[in-house]
């Protein structure tokens, strides 16, 4: 097969280098179905990945990159046909397999989905592993009998995919949502995602008694450390926290005073390792119900492969807002 182009990661002594290569189909890592790429996209995962940031490749060298939507080239599994538009998500693609940053891709079967019938490719990388873990979020949420009337509900990291996804879906199933931030020059974007109020983190007082006056219903926390244990002692009774990331620390300082006298509950969230079934419930869910209503203002950048360079330094340095969609053989 023709040569195509790919973003991939080596290790050279002591150092992550990423840069774009020439590769063949052979190149690529095993698996029963080979996609054209039509789209990736940019989470900070792949940030970390990409530069050696963090270490979050498995072996070397890798094609990074958690996200891709495409079509069907070649499928030795007969879910899959030529043609047909799907996308992958989680797993270890991206991660310890070759993953989205790639004219082309080869991944098992079983991480593939099926492309939602009312979503198109660049929709689907639109929406990538960001929406999906809100997605994710919102699901285990209702499990655990969410629900608007418990109080305000409060996203932190709002201004990221995940929290910007997660104040849009939120506010559109009624819930009254309160973003919070540490880039205020950014309220007129959330607020014109749904939220009904923005809060500035700065403004937090982190060092409060094991319980304090109850103000969330509940939460989507993106930042963990000292603003989700702040959750813990300020979430009203029989609320529910779901725990994404890690930005602001991977401690949690808490009692287990907000658990056994509130009844709150911390709902752990682990996108990359979603059950299959649930995986393709919440991506049919994703193009109906919970369908993003703004993805115009969450896409803020639309680069090629050879822009991801300049895209990793920005997210590292906290400079991005919103989704970068990655370009690749994109749709007529």
């Amino acid at each position: 097969m023709t040569k195509f182009q790919a973003f991939r990661v080596h290790q050279e002594g002591d150092k992550v280098v990423g840069r774009l290569e020439s590769l063949t189909v052979e190149d690529l890592d095993q698996g029963e179905v080979l996609i054209k790429t039509a789209y990736s996209a940019v989470n900070y995962k792949d940030a970390l990945a990409g530069t050696g940031a963090g270490k979050i490749l498995r072996h070397f060298p890798c094609i990074a990159g958690v996200d891709v939507s495409g079509k069907v080239v070649e499928s030795k599994d007969k879910r899959f046909k030529e043609g047909d538009s799907v996308l992958v998500t989680g797993y270890e693609f991206g991660v310890d397999h070759d993953g989205g940053f790639s004219e082309y891709a080869r991944v098992p079967a079983e991480w593939v989905v099926p492309l939602p019938d009312s979503m198109s490719l660049f929709e689907a990388m639109a929406i990538g592993t960001a929406g999906f873990t809100a997605a994710l979020c919102v699901q285990r949420l209702e499990d655990n009998n969410q629900s608007p009337d418990i109080g305000q509900f409060i996203v932190t990291g709002s201004t990221g995919g995940v929290g910007s996804f997660a104040v849009d879906i939120m506010s559109s199933l009624g819930y009254e949502v309160v973003a919070l931030t540490g880039k205020s020059d950014n309220n007129d974007l959330l607020t014109g995602l749904g939220a009904s109020h923005v809060l500035d983190r700065h403004t937090i007082k982190l060092d409060g008694p094991p319980l304090e006056k109850g103000q969330w219903g509940g939460a989507i926390d993106n930042v963990g450390g000292d603003i989700l244990a702040w959750l813990t002692r300020t979430t009203n009774p029989w609320g529910n926290i779901a725990a994404v990331g890690l930005a602001g620390g991977f401690k949690l300082n808490t009692t287990v005073m907000p658990f056994i006298l509130r009844g709150v509950s911390l709902l752990g969230i682990n996108s990359q390792g979603c059950p299959t079934p649930l995986r393709n419930h919440l991506w049919n869910r994703l193009a109906s119900d919970l369908a993003p209503k703004n993805l115009d203002k969450i896409v803020t950048n639309t680069i090629e492969l050879e822009g991801l360079p300049d895209v990793f330094e920005n997210m590292l340095a906290g400079k991005t807002i919103g989704r970068t969609v990655v370009s690749i053989n994109p749709e007529d």
